[in-house]
């Protein structure tokens, strides 16, 4: 069973980055009071030194803060739920204490976290972890196969929490996804708050507001829409190995510890909503990824104890190994920088033939393209990649006059400048090349 609480570190430095807020002082932060550490090993022996030490990045530096309560209704909760689900790995355990913690508070917060429950297959453990889910946040709401008309009028200006189960059949193929193009874009408008959707009610079809904003667990096979997952903290889920061993799950003999465990953090957290509301807490990421984990990370600061060094840990090692997966992922912006690159090499025609651009993506042996399938990617694999981003191929002139299947270089731009900027830079007012 995992341990109920997390050890302080030892090996904490006098220097505090990101500042630690105080817990119940919004505003003021805890001063590094710790003695400088004598070794380098992040408080283990010089035996376990790395044989090439990397710099750390400021997350293991945090020194403990001055424990609450919440400190050990989190490290209790994060007993529960490794009780009965096998997690990826600390962080992910982690990440999911925090976000469950976080729904108590969710009038407090700006953004909305999506919990982006995924594995490669059935038997992951990824419906275990929603029954859990579903017993510790605040109202949950169980949402397989609801329709968005039906999930935005219970949204109230006090959300309940979403919890969506076997997203794979709304967004698992292409035809599904156009179908549920709405529910897509409820759980992206519902990340921030004030994202609204405007429907007319009533005979007389009166025109009314219906507010989208809740936090969101959403599990399926597979990964979900490239958006839903740019919002959301994802657990990966796998299949527990031999030896792997957790509690089988009973609802009418465990739900009343799972309950109990709810209301004694929704206690301790109410109280608590002015001054999370208030603070501005440092974090390791920017963007998109700050803003979907900062009610985790500002939960961890209200906790104390390890928790805000925990947290921030869990938020860089899990946002860098999501941008790592898309960077290896054959989708997304990948697709755009390999072919930025493939224009520029050409010096920078004004189209190019479907066969020639896949033949110089298949043929790159560091390019994920060639395993897409047998074949390598496809005409019509690459169309519907790049159809994403409103690019589509036709007919185009080739140099000899001759006319072909292709794709025009200025379709490209306005994507190469959002999605991939840095590679090989062009002019916004021009095309060419700054």
């Amino acid at each position: 069973m995992e341990s109920t609480s997390h050890q302080p570190d030892p090996a904490a430095s006098t220097v505090s980055w990101p500042p630690v807020a105080k817990p119940g002082e919004p505003g003021s932060f805890l001063p590094g009071q710790q003695p400088e550490p004598v070794s380098t090993t992040c408080g283990h022996g010089a035996e376990a030194a790395p044989a090439e030490p990397t710099a750390p990045d400021g997350t293991d530096l945090i020194p403990d803060a001055e424990a609450t309560e919440g400190a050990d209704l989190l490290a209790q909760l994060r007993a529960q739920i490794a009780k009965f689900v096998i997690l990826p790995s600390d962080q992910a355990l982690d990440a999911t204490t925090l976000w469950v913690a976080a729904t108590h508070l969710q009038c407090s917060w700006q953004h909305a976290p999506r919990l982006a429950v995924v594995g490669p297959a059935k038997r992951c453990g990824k419906s275990r972890l929603l029954d859990v889910l579903a017993e510790t946040v605040h109202q949950p709401m169980l949402t397989v196969n609801s329709s968005p008309a039906a999930i935005f009028r219970t949204i109230s200006e006090e959300p309940p929490t979403l919890l969506v189960d076997e997203a794979d059949t709304i967004f698992g193929s292409p035809k599904a996804a156009e179908k549920n193009e709405e529910m897509r874009g409820l759980l992206n408008a519902g990340h921030q708050r004030d994202r609204y959707v405007l429907r007319v009610v009533g005979n007389d079809h009166t025109p009314r507001k219906f507010p989208t904003f809740a936090m969101a667990a959403i599990a399926g096979i597979g990964d979900l829409p490239d958006t839903i997952m740019d919002r959301s903290i994802v657990i990966r889920m796998r299949r527990r190995a031999e030896g792997e061993r957790v509690a089988p799950y009973r609802t009418a003999r465990d739900r009343p510890a799972l309950h109990a465990i709810r209301d004694k953090i929704a206690r301790w957290a109410a109280p608590l909503a002015d001054q999370a509301l208030r603070l501005e807490p440092a974090m390791p990421v920017e963007d998109r990824a700050a803003d979907t984990w900062e009610p985790l990370v500002i939960i961890a600061d209200l906790a104390g104890g390890p928790w805000p060094r925990v947290a921030r840990q869990a938020c860089k090692l899990m946002v860098d190994a999501e941008v790592q997966t898309e960077e290896d992922n054959p989708s997304g912006a990948r697709i755009l920088a390999d072919i930025r690159r493939i224009f520029h090499a050409a010096g920078e025609p004004d189209s190019i033939a479907t066969d020639q651009l896949l033949f110089n993506l298949n043929g790159d042996p560091e390019a994920p393209w060639a395993e897409t399938s047998r074949g390598g990617l496809t005409p019509r694999g690459l169309g519907a990649m790049l159809r994403e981003f409103g690019i589509s191929s036709g007919n185009v002139r080739m140099p000899d006059g001759t006319q072909r299947k292709g794709y025009l270089r200025n379709k490209f731009l306005d994507a190469w400048r959002r999605y991939c900027p840095a590679v090989h830079p062009v002019n916004a007012a021009t095309g060419s090349r700054g």
